[in-house]
């Protein structure tokens, strides 16, 4: 251990230089050919396979591994991207695990699966690596579509609608478009740029034009766009926090995960992020393991994971909750904050136990205290700001069938709509079917 890394405080250089290369280098290479042709002739190739149920785009994937074990990874890939445009990302951080792959009869039978995310990588990329678009865009509709939010929901909205002809303007309230896939998931899982190449790529289809920095409800209103589109979609996600609701949470050093992990995604030297050297990442889901994961990887001495419930309630795959224990990530069940202690910056928080009873999560009196001098926030996120007069469901906008809002013209998916996973895959497949739904109102 460096003398750098026992630094008190929130402190950037933890590390020699070498190891945040390493330490963020793609943390699941690519397949090879040979390789790839070796993993696809593990497929049986069903009739009525599981493995596409369990994919919330319904990819026909029996098929592009077919495609693939006979020499044809370009087509593979036209028959992924057909239903999931975001198919290169999905297959970095789609929990495949817990979908397709916990489907496949090879995972019944043998408890190994065929490996479906990086087969469906090693086709996209290998399409993507040429430069050219698979699709073609239909001749121009005259009608013009605004998509608020340009993540994988509205991206995946926006492509689908200009393939059909209709003109698309994309507002976002971020500097660079990507949604989640630029700014919120961990570096490792999508390394050189990759989210940022991809949406380059996904613009070749033409009739979209992406309008960065822009903010509803700040820079224009819903009536602004019902009022100069032939129809609105709504993917903006969630850029609200839920609080702890603990006395303290506002001393130093206590932020959202998604602020954290945002800063490391668009940081040009890993080097210069100041890290913790005992860091308290307090949720259960994906956020809370890319936060705490990374605060190792750059350098902090104890990174400990707390969760109100028990480890089967955690939303973070066991998967990803196993990645996050083999980089050295404590992570404790059952606790809750109760209060964050310190003379203006954070230095310890004090948990109580809890158990679930009859009337829900009960707090315990036994409390106990874990050193923190950086604490981040990843219980979930809220809509901040509904728009107009949408009906809410659940704190999201509500939506019925295919991305249908209350309001006529107006449909939304992804994190901000209610029925949604949080999932990018979901997402993607909620743009594109509401796409599917504003095509056929457009034309009549």
């Amino acid at each position: 251990m460096t003398n750098s890394q026992l630094t008190p405080g929130v402190v950037p250089g933890r590390l020699p230089a070498e190891a945040y290369r390493d330490n963020f280098a793609d943390h699941e290479p690519p397949l090879d050919a040979h390789e790839a042709r070796v993993a696809a002739d593990r497929c049986y190739f069903c009739h009525d396979a599981p493995c596409i149920t369990a994919c919330p785009t319904s990819i026909d994937i029996p098929l592009f591994i077919r495609q693939i074990a006979t020499g044809t990874p370009e087509a593979a890939a036209r028959t992924i991207l057909t239903q999931n445009i975001l198919g290169g990302m999905c297959a970095r951080v789609c929990p495949t695990e817990t979908l397709c792959e916990e489907a496949c009869v090879r995972e019944a039978a043998e408890g190994k699966p065929v490996e479906i995310g990086r087969l469906q990588r090693f086709a996209t990329d290998r399409l993507m690596a040429k430069g050219v678009h698979p699709f073609t865009r239909a001749p121009a509709t005259g009608k013009r579509v605004a998509v608020v939010g340009a993540g994988p929901a509205g991206l995946a909205c926006a492509h689908r609608l200009a393939m059909k002809g209709h003109d698309v303007a994309v507002f976002d309230a971020r500097p660079k478009a990507g949604g989640l896939n630029e700014y919120g998931i961990a570096a490792y899982k999508a390394t050189d740029g990759f989210a940022a190449a991809e949406v380059e790529w996904l613009l070749k289809i033409g009739g979209i034009t992406i309008h960065p920095g822009k903010a509803l409800g700040r820079d224009m209103t819903l009536a602004d766009l019902r009022a100069a589109h032939d129809a609105v979609f709504l993917g903006m996600g969630l850029a609200g926090v839920n609080a702890l609701r603990a006395p303290g949470e506002d001393r130093d050093n206590v932020r959202p995960a998604v602020e954290f992990i945002a800063e490391l995604r668009q940081a040009a030297d890993l080097s210069s992020l100041p890290v913790g050297r005992d860091v308290v990442v307090i949720g259960g889901g994906m956020t809370a393991v890319d936060a705490a994961v990374q605060s190792k990887l750059l350098g902090a001495e104890t990174v400990t994971i707390v969760y109100r419930r028990g480890q089967e309630k955690m939303s973070a795959s066991g998967h990803e909750q196993d990645h996050a224990t083999a980089a050295g990530v404590r992570i404790i069940h059952n606790a809750a904050p109760v209060a964050v202690h310190g003379n203006g910056a954070v230095r310890e928080v004090e948990f109580a136990y809890t158990q679930d009873g009859p009337v829900g999560l009960e707090l315990l009196p036994e409390t106990f205290r874990l050193k923190a001098d950086q604490v981040f926030k990843a219980i979930g996120q809220t809509l901040e700001g509904a728009p107009g007069d949408l009906a809410l469901s659940g704190g999201k906008i509500a939506v019925t069938g295919p991305g249908r809002t209350s309001v006529a013209g107006i449909w939304a998916g992804g994190d901000c709509a209610s029925g949604g996973e949080d999932l990018t895959v979901t997402a993607v497949a909620e743009g594109r079917d509401a796409a599917e739904d504003i095509h056929a109102f457009l034309i009549g």
